[in-house]
């Protein structure tokens, strides 16, 4: 009955430019966009994940949450070339939140944050979970 996460929805400042962001520096696709002002997004990963952008109404709250605060912590994002992914993401001036690392069962991991301060982090198993 419950098969699984269709998307994932976050509230931005500037949804345009955050959209322009996921597209530039993931390589994710706009399949929708709603013809309201300011305009909601949803991109597509390579492998068909969805993620949907949507106008704030309201002003953020700053700093943007740390690592150890409670709530929705991060979006992990996997790759198949974890070097090639960091390379990249180099090459864009993405600043890493920490150096990338190993995390458990052999993962590799490192955190980013997009424009609007969401966590982020790539990550590639050796051996996948499930």
């Amino acid at each position: 009955m419950f098969q699984g996460i269709e998307h994932i929805g976050i509230l931005a400042r500037d949804s345009a430019a955050l959209a322009r962001w996921y597209q530039d520096t993931l390589g994710w696709r706009v399949v929708w966009t709603s013809e309201q002002k300011p305009q909601t997004f949803f991109l597509a990963s390579n492998d068909g994940s969805m993620f949907e952008i949507i106008p704030s109404k309201k002003t953020w709250p700053q700093p943007p949450p740390a690592l150890g605060d409670p709530g929705l912590r991060h979006l992990a994002i996997r790759v198949d070339d974890f070097e090639k992914a960091c390379a990249a993401l180099q090459a864009k001036k993405v600043p890493f939140v920490e150096p990338p690392k190993e995390g458990a069962g052999g993962a590799k991991i490192v955190f980013f944050r997009d424009p609007e301060g969401n966590l982020l982090h790539l990550i590639h198993r050796p051996t996948p979970l499930a």
